[in-house]
Order: structure tokens, then sequence, then C-alpha cells
């Protein structure tokens, strides 16, 4: 943790000097990129910071209890408890600022969901999935946007990716990356059979650009005809793009507008926030030691959760939490599941808590 809060209040530090700097001031994007990141670490930065130096008093008291002036003893003893509980409430509230891991101040973020095993019915649940996360997203105030979609004939969602914005988003949604499985009889069922199948969920953070700053030559731009659904401009106008990432080999299709710039625009976010996850995902494993308690931090490729329609019952397998309430879950009311990830999470964190 410690490591992160000093990462954390470096780049805060690091993009103050950036927006004195006169090519950045002169740049309107680059300065309202690097004012938006400097504004969502500004909370946990100056924080951290105030810590430090609750830390350098409370080591200059200790020095003056060795000392042979009976009054500056005195002075110490007096004030290195009242120091050390002010220090301590302050840490409590940086724990409270880091849950979630590194991004978890972040106020925007990316969410893609995929139909797995159990063909249209996954595709179904999947779709059950964006309305859950939608109406929650309402009731919390976030703005939500669909960036790409691909429905199927009966109304089910192979895949569709979502932006979200609003405080605090990033922090509560990371909880829900892994694989999503639902047990039900489908309506295609006619003998009413339970079916077991299955959705992924990737929350990505969607990083600014000062920090993931692609450039034409980071990747290959192909123009394409769309195709499905769509209306006349479909196979008519090649307004559809492909987006294939030179280094990581991440690639992203869209094709949901008619205007070529419009998928362009759109592509790029989610390039943006694939690659950006990419990088992270990679200094997450560095430090897979210290974060593999962190349910926030899993894998992807994890089970973490069940819905059982028949027993009205939701199971998070990560902390072993099971409400019987899947009717209104489903309708939205996703917080008594975040607020047990988050609980949990809290709980692991202060148990590594190390104030000397």
């Amino acid at each position: 943790m410690r490591q992160m809060l000093d990462e954390k209040l470096a780049r805060f530090e690091d993009l103050e000097r950036h927006m004195a700097d006169p090519a950045v001031l002169a740049d309107s994007g680059r300065m309202a990129a690097a004012a938006r990141e400097h504004g969502s670490l500004a909370k946990l930065a100056t924080k951290y910071r105030r810590f430090q130096s609750f830390n350098d008093e409370i080591r200059q008291l200790r020095e003056m209890l060795e000392s042979d002036d009976a009054d500056e003893r005195e002075m110490a003893e007096a004030e290195l408890p009242e120091l050390k509980a002010r220090r301590e409430q302050l840490w409590n509230e940086l724990l409270e600022l880091t849950i979630g891991g590194d991004d978890a101040n972040r106020s925007r973020c990316v969410m893609e969901i995929r139909a797995g095993t159990g063909g249209e019915e996954a595709a179904l649940f999947a779709r059950d999935l964006y309305e859950m996360y939608k109406k929650h997203a309402e009731a919390k105030g976030w703005k939500i946007e669909v960036l790409y979609s691909s429905p199927t004939e009966l109304g089910g969602l192979k895949e569709v990716s979502l932006a979200f914005e609003g405080e605090g988003v990033y922090r509560e949604l990371a909880y829900e990356s892994g694989g999503h499985r639902v047990q039900r009889v489908p309506e295609t069922e006619a003998k009413g059979r339970i079916h077991t199948s299955a959705a992924t969920v990737a929350v990505l953070p969607e990083p600014e650009d000062v920090e993931i700053n692609l450039k034409p030559d980071d990747y290959r731009k192909d123009i394409f005809h769309a195709s499905g659904p769509g209306g006349q401009h479909v196979n008519k106008t090649a307004s559809a793009v492909r987006l294939t990432h030179f280094e990581t080999g991440i690639v992203v299709s869209m094709q949901d507008e008619k205007s070529q710039h419009k998928n362009l625009a759109k592509a790029l976010r989610i390039l943006k926030s694939r690659v950006y996850d990419h990088y992270q995902s990679l200094e997450d494993a560095k430090r897979a030691q210290e974060r593999k308690t962190l349910v926030g931090s899993g894998d992807r490729s994890q089970r973490i959760r069940t819905y059982n329609f028949p027993e009205n019952r939701v199971t998070d397998h990560r902390i072993n939490l099971t409400l019987y309430k899947l009717d209104q879950i489903l309708a939205g009311n996703v917080q008594p599941l975040t607020d047990g990830l988050i609980d949990h999470d809290r709980e692991q964190l202060r148990e590594t808590m190390d104030l000397d």
C-alpha cells in the first residue's frame, strides 16, 4: 500500500510540474487532460502528503524523548499521543480511498460484457447484466454511454461495451470483473429444465491522454463496410473501423455509428482502456504477492458470482456471500454485493497496516 501511495503522490507532483510547463499551458487539450487527472489524484495525494508530514513530526518527537533536556522530553511525551492519533485517523481515511486498487479513485471506466457458454441463453443473460448495471448507474447518478453492442435475433447481447462516469465509479464497478454464471429455466426450454450458462465482465479504468497517448504510428487502422442490422448505410458506406495496436496485438472493431469519425473516436476510447489495463496487469503481476488477498484485483477468468433464479439467490464466491434478493439485484440494487466486497477488502488492508 505504501508503494502505491508513493507512486500516486509522485504522479500528482509530476502533473503539477507538467501543468506549469508553457508547452502544456498553450495546448488546451493536454492541459484539460492533465487537470482532470490531477484533480482525480488530489484528494489521495494531499492526504498522503499530510500523512508523511505527521510521520516526520512523530520521528522528531521520538528523538526529543531521548534528549537530555527534561523540558523537551516532557513536551514530546505530551504531544506524541495526540499526533499519533491524528496520524491513525488520516491513515484510516487513506485506507478508504485506496480500497479497490491503484485506480480506485478514477471517475471514468469502460465495462465490457460478453456472452459465454450457453448459446442464446448466455446472450440473454448478458443483456440482463447490462440492464442491471444500467439501472444501478442511474440510481447512483452516474453517466452511462453505450460504446458498442452486438445484439442477437432473440434480443440478447453477444457483447456490449459501456462507458461510465461518476464519483467512485471505478472503485465500485471494478469488483464486477470476472465470470458470472446463471442457473435458470431458459425461455426457449420447453421441458422446464434448469440450464447453466455464463457471461464475462471486464471493467477497465479509462486513462487520461497524458497516461496513454496513442499516436497513429502505434496502431494500424483498417476501414471496412459495416455488416448486420443498421439501416441503409450498412454495406454501402465504408464507416466501420478496426484498430490493431502493434505492441500488444490488441484489436478493437467499431461499426455502431454511421460516421467513420465517430466509430474511430469510440474505438480509440476502448483501445486506450485495454492498452492501459494490459500494462497495469503486467505491473500487478509483479506485485501479485502483496495484492493476492484483495478480491478487487482477482483474475478476470475466475468465476466470481452465481445467479440462481429458482432460489432467487445470488452468491459471490470470493467472499462466500449469499443473498436471497436476486430480483432486487437484477433491478439495479447491486450495492449490498459491492458493500460486502469493499468491507472484505477494508479488513484485509487493515491487517496489513503497519504504523511504526
